[in-house]
């Protein structure tokens, strides 16, 4: 059975997408740490990040860095964090969050709680950004 991911991918479940091109895919995560927080993966559905061949990994990372620019441009923040956990989605990750400090990483923290409106003009915003 195909991860959840892939499964947002393919179009069989709706996302905030973020970008997209022949190999990897950023949306908003629905359970973000803050506001902008995206979740950035490969296409091809691997568990483990690691287990990702070098290009695919360093593409990955490429991709992720134009999407954390934007997610910079278009959100207040400090900085643009970057966190690859992968115990929750059996499909590799990186989660991107905007920052003002360190405490906006902790993952078991609280969450936002966001209504469909704001995720779209979330969304909205940094995809302007990524032209």
């Amino acid at each position: 059975m195909a991860s959840i991911f892939s499964r947002i991918v393919a179009g069989e479940i709706p996302s905030y997408k973020i970008a997209e091109d022949e190999r990897y895919y950023a949306f908003l995560d629905i359970n973000p740490l803050q506001k902008g927080h995206t979740l950035v993966i490969p296409k091809r559905e691997v568990d483990y990040i690691f287990d990702l061949e070098d290009s695919e990994l360093a593409g990955l990372q490429v991709f992720a860095k134009k999407v954390a620019c934007a997610i910079k441009r278009a959100i207040p923040c400090v900085k643009v964090g970057q966190c690859v956990l992968g115990l929750e989605v059996p499909h590799a990750h990186i989660h991107l969050v905007p920052m003002q400090t360190e405490a906006d990483m902790r993952f078991g923290g609280k969450h936002q709680q966001l209504t469909p409106e704001e995720f779209e003009q979330i969304a909205e915003s940094i995809r302007r950004e990524m032209e």
